[in-house]
């Protein structure tokens, strides 16, 4: 063990980088797949050797009765050490035997060949049940680790289940001669679908941390896991399917069978443990499907989204681009920016329906806010730091300190609560560069970020308050949402009863809503309980963007504190409440979110596009400058083409440019104060337009764009 031990610590976690693959891929043929590593040996003899003790073991378990308890209430007699779930779903039905991806087992996921050890209750779960789908896709990161080991003769790291399928993270060997490319999709999947046909059984072996370092000693980075994560003196567990062994908590599906359409999507570079000060890695991303239908429509759902990719649309239609030069900072350009203020105003005249003042704080602060806030001690990694006359300074990743600051410069009264700061001020995070993703994920950005201070009996009404809030916002661009009430974890701060007591109100408040919700116990932040409310797009895919968190802990660290009501000398006071509330989320991510969800068709209202102007001829350019002078008064965003192009080829490049108007102007036009219109969103008038008169033109869209409909239609 001592010699293990010594030699993993030499290992260093920068040594022999390996090298990073191509950033776009590479149309060279693969190289052959690799000979088996030695490696691959070396770990079975040791599973084989241990997995007979244990499969001995088992034999010797003594054999009793047991009742399995299924979730309708019916039961199944069994023997311990003995049945298994898949008996149980066999004893069933054959279909529900062959749909099963994983067995819960007293609530706790179970292997389904995996003996049951005493009474308990069951559930067996297929694809459809979200857990299953994650064990699902955990199964086929295996197969792909399998397929890779083979063909590249690599050392794995670690290769979860993601939202959407999986991946593993993997170190080339430098005698592979080159980085990761498309080409080797095929070959990966050639071996993963031989293994699949092969309808390998992942087996478990429980293993001692001793056991795990000398079957991993030939890879640093298995070995650095296990010397962090398994304590000495305890044990975990290896599954194994074919020549694959890898540490895994598991559980998994039966048989590699079991898994029947399998994709290679993409890869990308990565680090190990996402350090950056780690060795740089190779990550393969991979989808697997029970059925060949589902593959065939996810592959389409792929197309649809590529298509609608907001990196893809925000060049095509100049709405923002990124720079080496600034990593993680979008440069919104004119059009862009004009989505951007437009989102940023709508907020506002919502903060001025519902009483929010808003606030302009400092974009940077003493560490010493930071530390009293605690964000120094737990977030400094993920802040931008400066020094600034020998003095610590950070850039503020967040609003909330700076409004402590504001509502705690002066004595307050009860009488002045609720009180809703609002600030639309520049916030920036020190993400790492491999996480930096378009406008998803970025360093620099803008929230529409409140905070509002009451007391504790204002909580319920301004949670209502708050759902209203962001209900109103969301139905304005059709979005769908979930909500979830997210409950005390158990390292909490505070008392029972304050918990308690908020937790209850916020149920209040989610029961006054009218909408359904989930609970999901001890889900909560540690200084409060929260609602998590998720929105799906056009696309049904899910996003986080919406925050409404409760914060007992913020106004204790700050001293904050209002007179008391009914208070006959200014020492009676007490705490406020902070809640911490945003719908939009960061600016940046919604326009991303918005950019697929419309697939760059901006809503009339919403739109940086708004009119072209067409004329016919050149007679006529007067009178176009004179119609785009009008709607610019009127406050549209209009533009005019006076290219040497075609009039199709004119009003082609609109409508590819997605105006919701194109107005054509010719001597007719003209001499009526007119304008011939044709609407993007009313087929009906694409090949001939309606001639409206300009006044009514006007007034038409600025009731479209005063109702904010998602339909372009006058």
């Amino acid at each position: 063990m001592a010699d293990i031990v010594e030699r993993a610590a030499k290992l260093s976690l920068n040594d022999q980088k390996p090298a990073k693959g191509n950033k776009k891929g590479s149309d060279a043929a693969p190289a052959p797949s690799m000979e088996r590593p030695e490696f691959i040996e070396h770990r079975n003899r040791i599973f084989d050797e241990l997995f007979q003790k244990q499969q001995e073991e088992i034999a010797n378990k003594p054999r009793e009765d047991i009742v399995i308890t299924l979730p309708d209430g019916s039961t199944r007699d069994g023997k311990s050490w003995e049945t298994t779930p898949m008996d149980i779903a066999n004893g069933i039905s054959k279909s529900l035997a062959k749909r099963l991806v994983i067995a819960k087992v007293d609530n706790v996921l179970w292997d389904t060949l995996r003996p049951l050890e005493a009474s308990c209750k069951l559930e067996l779960l297929d694809f459809e049940s979200e857990e299953a789908k994650m064990v699902y896709w955990h199964s086929s990161a295996h197969v792909l680790g399998e397929a890779c080991e083979l063909h590249f003769g690599c050392h794995l790291c670690n290769g979860p289940p993601i939202e959407n399928g999986f991946y593993y993270d993997i170190a080339v060997p430098e005698e592979f001669g080159r980085g990761i490319s498309q080409a080797d999709f095929a070959p990966l999947e050639a071996l993963a679908n031989k293994a699949i046909k092969e309808k390998q059984p992942f087996q478990r072996l429980v293993i001692s941390k001793e056991d795990l370092l000398r079957m991993f000693d030939y890879n640093k980075y298995k070995v650095h896991l296990i010397n962090t994560r398994v304590p000495d003196g305890t044990s975990t567990t290896v599954y194994r399917c074919g020549p694959l062994i890898d540490l895994c908590r598991g559980p998994h599906v039966p048989t590699t069978g079991s898994i029947t359409a399998f994709a290679v999507l993409k890869n990308s570079a990565s680090y190990f443990l996402g350090d950056a000060n780690n060795d740089s890695l190779q990550r393969v991303y991979g989808i697997s499907f029970p059925d060949k239908k589902k593959m065939t429509e996810y592959k389409k759902f792929l197309e649809e989204a590529a298509k609608r990719d907001h990196r893809k649309i925000g060049r095509e239609q100049e709405l923002f681009f990124f720079h080496e030069l600034s990593p993680g900072s979008a440069f919104f350009l004119p059009h862009g920016a004009r989505i951007y203020n437009t989102l940023m105003d709508f907020i506002r005249g919502k903060y001025w329906e519902r009483g929010f003042q808003e606030v302009v704080s400092p974009n940077m602060y003493n560490i010493k806010l930071w530390e009293q806030s605690g964000h120094w001690q737990n977030y400094q990694e993920d802040m931008f730091g400066l020094e600034v006359e020998k003095e610590k300074f950070a850039l503020k990743p967040m609003n909330c300190p700076g409004h402590c600051l504001m509502f705690g410069m002066r004595d307050r009264s009860y009488r002045e609560l609720p009180l809703r700061f609002a600030d639309f001020g520049v916030l920036h995070r020190n993400e790492a560069s491999g996480a930096l993703s378009g406008l998803t994920r970025v360093r620099r950005f803008q929230q529409d970020d409140a905070h509002i201070f009451c007391l504790q009996d204002q909580v319920k009404s301004e949670m209502q308050g708050a759902l209203d809030f962001l209900r109103d916002v969301y139905s304005t661009f059709g979005f769908t949402f979930a909500l979830k009430l997210s409950t005390r974890p158990d390292k909490y701060l505070g008392e029972i009863a304050v918990w308690d007591q908020a937790e209850k109100q916020l149920a209040e408040a989610l029961d006054g809503f009218g909408s359904p919700w989930e609970l999901n116990p001890g889900d909560g932040a540690f200084y409060g309980p929260k609602i998590d409310i998720t929105i799906r797009d056009a696309l049904g895919r899910a996003f986080q963007c919406a925050t409404i968190q409760l914060d007992f802990q913020l106004p204790e660290r700050f001293q904050l504190q209002v007179r008391a009501p009914g208070a006959s000398e200014d020492t009676e006071f007490q705490r406020p409440v902070i809640i911490h509330r945003a719908v939009l989320g960061s600016i940046e991510r919604m326009i991303a979110i918005l950019t697929e969800n419309f697939a760059g068709k901006w809503p009339m209202w919403l739109s940086p596009r708004q009119v072209m102007v067409v004329p016919v001829t050149s007679v006529v350019y007067e009178y176009a400058e004179q119609v785009k002078q009008q709607l610019h008064e009127a406050g549209l965003f209009v533009e005019v083409d006076v290219s040497a192009d075609t009039l199709n080829k004119k009003i082609r490049n609109a409508e590819l440019a997605q105006y919701n108007f194109i107005c054509v102007v010719g001597v007719q036009e003209k001499e009526e104060g007119s304008v011939n219109v044709r609407c993007r969103d009313d087929v009906g008038t694409k090949a001939k337009g309606q001639t409206i008169p300009m006044a009514t033109f006007i007034q038409q869209l600025q009731e479209l764009k005063y109702s904010k409909s998602l339909v372009s239609k006058i």
